[in-house]
């Protein structure tokens, strides 16, 4: 048998993908890239927001052609989409043969077997689980990278996200068990691993009673031959003194730091339900930038919120105009059911939303280059991810600065030596608004 799989949305979505994959795989199931020859396809789906849900839709009414067309006998939907909706989806889509939600992923061969044999089913956990390390896994980043996650679900109810209705609770991993991945993955040759969570700031706290990434950092800095450390989604109210000098201490980890943040308006990011404010918000990064050298500080923000007043607009505005960050990510609000937000007076039309969205991302994109401007002359060493293929002697990489699939990347030119995979030294020759050009100052780190 022969399985293709699709993993939409989040690097969590990601993993758990990668988990499922393992599981089959050490049941004799071979993985194919090509959806024709597969005989079962999987698609594990997003629901986070209205976009994610209609790619998750269409890419499940585009494969489920290859039951006609290839060798399609199973189409298993798996993830979010599957876990939110899942009887809705087997109703209205003849297609789907089975519905695996997010806390079922340890029963996918269930799942095979089962529609094989001709029977369509649900098939959600009775409680959310996390994988371990000794859970097989199947990793479809490249050799170099990983993704770990270091818990699931989140207890923060935020207005708009449906998260913690399709995911639960907080779940954590023990400090143990995720060093004894951390420790196979350098076995395997990973250099830099991305710690993922809904929140990874709040990591811990459900099984030791208090948050502990401080902790978990501390251990996992010992393991050999990991030379990067990645913390992403890491919420501010979290964001800790120690959490702060430990990043600054440790060269490992990077001098990176992923701040959701959603919006910079006091009155919004109340009816948000978020505990910040924008004083706090701005001596968090003060702090941040004072004590972390060169760190490259990455957020999100919202627009459109209901309610979300002219004036209110106009802070979040000057907040992205004055405070400079590194990267940003601007999204437009999507009224979920289920939600406090989605009952909520006051939305917004999406014409004024766009507006609002086109606004900000030119204001950033133009402070994106300056702030890659000012990097020309500096040095970096630089992860390399590939060669460009229709010009040989240019390679692409990423430094500290720059966190997989979410951010540009660096483009090192007259480079036919470094393979993918090599940390090389570079200088930047020139900035630009998502990337960057630089020249090879010394061969493999």
């Amino acid at each position: 048998m022969k399985v293709g799989v699709i993993s939409l949305g989040c690097a969590k979505n990601l993993v758990d993908t990668e988990v499922m994959l393992g599981i089959m795989r050490e049941k004799g199931i071979t993985i194919t890239p090509n959806p024709a020859d597969a005989d079962i396809i999987i698609i594990n789906t997003c629901a986070f927001i209205a976009s994610a849900k209609e790619e998750s839709i269409t890419t499940i009414l585009n494969f489920a052609a290859y039951k006609d067309e290839g060798n399609c006998q199973s189409l298993i939907v798996a993830g979010c989409l599957g876990q939110r909706y899942r009887q809705e989806l087997l109703d209205e889509m003849p297609e789907i043969d089975a519905i695996i939600g997010t806390g079922a992923w340890h029963r996918i061969m269930e799942a095979v077997e089962e529609t094989l044999a001709g029977r369509r089913v649900i098939l959600i956990g009775d409680k959310e689980i996390i994988y371990s390390a000794k859970t097989p896994r199947l990793r479809t980043t490249p050799d170099y990278t990983a993704y770990v996650k270091i818990a699931e679900g989140c207890n923060h109810r935020c207005a708009f996200c449906a998260i913690p209705l399709i995911r639960g609770k907080q779940i954590s991993r023990t400090i143990e068990d995720i060093r004894a991945e951390v420790e196979k993955l350098a076995r395997e040759g990973v250099k830099e691993v991305v710690l993922i969570a809904q929140d990874t700031t709040n990591y811990g706290r459900d099984i030791y009673g208090e948050p502990k990434l401080c902790d978990l950092l501390r251990e996992l800095v010992k393991v050999k031959k990991i030379r990067w450390i990645r913390l992403m989604y890491a919420y501010p109210q979290n964001f800790t003194d120690e959490l702060i000098d430990i990043i600054a201490a440790e060269p490992k980890i990077c001098n990176y730091v992923d701040l959701p943040l959603q919006h910079a308006d006091d009155a919004v990011l109340k009816r948000m339900h978020r505990p910040d404010i924008r004083e706090s918000i701005e001596k968090l990064l003060s702090k941040i930038r004072e004590k972390i050298p060169g760190v490259s500080i990455r957020s999100t923000f919202m627009v459109g919120y209901p309610g979300e007043t002219d004036e209110e607009f106009q802070t979040l505005k000057n907040f992205i105009e004055t405070q400079r960050l590194d990267k940003v990510g601007i999204f437009v609000y999507s009224p979920e059911e289920g939600t406090a937000a989605y009952e909520m007076d006051g939305q917004i039309d999406e014409g004024t939303a766009q507006e609002r969205y086109h606004e900000l991302m030119s204001i950033q994109s133009l402070i994106s280059q300056e702030i890659n401007e000012s990097l020309e002359g500096k040095e970096f060493d630089v992860l390399i991810e590939g060669r460009d293929m229709e010009v040989p002697e240019v390679v692409a990489g990423r430094s500290y600065r720059e966190a997989p699939d979410v951010d540009g990347q660096i483009y090192i030119e007259n480079d036919r030596m470094s393979d993918e995979g090599d940390i090389v030294r570079v200088k930047i020759v020139a900035g630009f608004a998502y990337d960057l050009a630089a020249e090879k100052v010394s061969g493999k780190g």
